[in-house]
């Protein structure tokens, strides 16, 4: 156990031999957390997800920065089908520790297969719309989505557990049980499954020790006995008076009166509200337009008098010696100097006026006064400069969001071109991101600036994936 205040290894002592901090209460709140997450590891050993769910959040609740406990708990999750909890986890555990850190492995299995990700979002979509259907009265839709994301994902507990609510309201008890036997097989501790199945099997149980749920008794009326919770109710059987000749016309009758209501009573008035309802947007729709055609000469009024002064500015500028570039990239690797020198911290202006020099305006002699500065300011500056754009490029690659990683590992390996990291993950945010020519191409630079290293030995993985042959 290290100390809070210090970092030192801790002793059985109540107070850190290194720093003289108290640690008493430190050291029983990291006990209390330790046993939480043991109770969380054996309820996951045995399968209860939920127990093992609920003492690994109380884990957390006391050291959030408990890495096993956040990584554990991701897994949980994504064994129960919920990879969106999960993946959040393993985030956040990438973020206490970007190093050596199991999470980031997890993470990348699931972004560096894009079928994987599709089908997660499909899940998810899905099932939203499976919820809704339940929700607005339509059970047999909701049942059809849901058999349609557990083909996606067999282990979504929560889909099943509505599948299986689904089934108990159309009183389908058969079907009902059997897809919460799945939900306990995988969490044996779930309440809501436990629940469920104790409905279902209540109104399973035979009645009056015979084999079915239902029971007919005949006597001189035939009657039917069924239990419902702990009543017997018996209900009458149809009546025989009634000749089918009679039933189909009474059915006709009563299609032919519900036509004829329609047709007189509703659908006028229908046809009404409707034709209103059509001069309405109509009418909105026509002020719309004027309103847009009169935004647009106004916009097209502006546009030319606009181009008018640009032209002016241009040809303004031009008669100003040194428009090809040569001024402007001086001034710029000037103004970078100044800021460097004036506020080292600020090192975003500095780089933000570097992007502005162009180094080839600034003279093809290396001993030319600014592109010696240049190299100064960049042999000064530019490590600082590297690690910057290689710590918002990696964030941004480890939470899928390539385009960025792109932009700041490029403007890293620019600044430091030892940093093999940034050109590695530079090759990964290409590959991820569908760019392959580009990817083959920094894979290979991987490959010939960092031999015999880690980093190249993945790298040549990937480059026999993309181009379908060992070089």
């Amino acid at each position: 156990m290290k100390c809070y205040n210090c970092g030192c290894d801790l002793s059985e002592h109540d107070f850190c031999t290194s720093c003289g901090a108290d640690v008493s209460q430190y050291k029983k709140v990291m006990y209390i957390s330790n046993r939480f997450y043991n109770d969380g590891l054996e309820s996951a050993k045995v399968r209860d997800l939920s127990g093992a769910v609920n003492s690994l959040r109380q884990c957390l609740k006391f050291n959030k920065n408990n890495i096993e406990a956040r990584n554990l708990l991701g897994l949980v999750y994504f064994e129960t089908g919920e990879v969106v909890a999960a993946l959040s986890e393993w985030v956040i555990s990438q973020n206490i520790r970007p190093k050596k850190n199991v999470a980031n492995d997890y993470i990348e299995m699931i972004q560096s297969n894009p079928s994987r990700l599709e089908t997660i979002n499909q899940t998810i979509k899905k099932y939203n719309q499976a919820l809704s259907y339940s929700k607005s009265d339509s059970p047999d839709l909701a049942i059809i989505q849901l058999k349609q994301v557990l083909a996606l994902n067999e282990k979504f507990i929560r889909a099943r557990q509505l599948l299986a609510l689904l089934y108990i309201s159309e009183e389908k008890w058969d079907e009902a049980k059997a897809q919460l036997i799945k939900c306990a097989n995988i969490d044996t501790g779930n309440t809501t499954t436990m629940r469920y199945r104790m409905e279902v099997d209540e109104m399973l149980t035979p009645v009056e020790g015979t084999k079915s749920k239902r029971i007919k008794v005949k006597k001189e009326d035939e009657i039917v006995r069924f239990k419902s919770g702990n009543e017997d109710i018996i209900q009458p059987a149809a009546s025989k008076s009634n000749s089918g000749f009679g039933i189909i016309l009474n059915l006709f009758l009563g299609v032919c009166i519900g036509i004829a209501s329609a047709w007189f009573i509703i659908m006028p008035a229908r046809v009404n509200i409707a034709s209103q309802e059509a001069e309405i947007k109509i009418k909105a729709a026509n002020e719309q337009l004027d309103l847009e055609s009169a935004e647009n000469e106004d916009l097209k009024s502006q546009l030319e008098s606009t181009k008018t002064q640009l032209a002016d500015m241009q040809e303004e500028l031009a008669s100003y010696e040194g428009y090809d570039g040569s001024m402007g990239s001086a001034y710029a690797l000037i103004q970078a100097t100044d800021v460097y020198l004036s506020d080292p911290e600020n090192i975003e202006s500095v780089a933000d006026y570097l992007d502005e020099v162009d180094i080839t305006k600034l003279g093809e002699d290396s001993q030319e006064a600014p592109v010696r500065l240049y190299n100064t300011l960049l042999a000064l500056a530019g490590p600082e400069l590297a690690q910057k754009f290689y710590d918002v490029g990696y964030e941004a690659y480890s939470s899928g969001d390539y385009e960025v990683a792109i932009e700041n590992l490029s403007r890293a390996y620019q600044y430091d071109s030892t940093n093999g990291e940034a050109l590695y993950y530079l090759a990964q945010s290409y590959n991820h991101s569908g760019d392959e020519t580009h990817a083959v191409q920094m894979y290979r630079k991987v490959i010939d600036e960092f031999p015999d290293t880690e980093k190249a030995m993945k790298s040549q993985g990937y480059l026999e994936q993309l181009t379908g042959s060992s070089e």
